[in-house]
């Protein structure tokens, strides 16, 4: 097999392995907000010990998902250079808009949620909550 086969073969996988952790992102991000209103609701322990747990299992998702995601930028350009070549100026600001909003936002939200229970005030961590399950990914 010649390199560029290999190097495709690994974006391949990486693209694979990468395109699990935003989904996982986006159904717990609903989930997390349902898990928050029904506890703002009832006071019901239950509810907050769930949204806890399923708020670090999304953390460890959303951390997968950045790590695989970066590697697969860099693929962008060392697998499909002629490609890139041609394209990056209009890949380039997407992928630049993805990083702004899907790392910078979302990790400044999810820090909250992680961080911020009996930091911030409870609609403020409602709003992370939801601006988090809303998020673009």
């Amino acid at each position: 097999m010649d390199a560029l086969l290999l190097a495709r073969m690994q974006f391949a996988a990486n693209i694979t392995f990468h395109i699990l952790f935003p989904t996982i992102t986006i159904a717990l991000g609903w989930a997390l907000l349902f898990f928050r209103l029904r506890w703002l609701k009832t006071r019901d322990d239950g509810w907050l010990m769930a949204y806890r747990f399923w708020t670090k299992v999304f953390a460890l998702s959303f951390a997968l998902g950045v790590v695989s995601g970066i590697v697969m930028s860099f693929q962008f350009g060392t697998n499909w250079p002629g490609f890139m070549e041609r394209a990056g100026n209009v890949a380039g600001p997407l992928l630049g808009y993805e990083v702004l909003t899907a790392f910078f936002l979302e990790a400044t939200f999810l820090g909250i949620m992680l961080f911020g229970h009996g930091r911030v005030g409870e609609r403020a961590h409602l709003v992370a909550t939801a601006l988090v399950a809303f998020a673009p990914r």
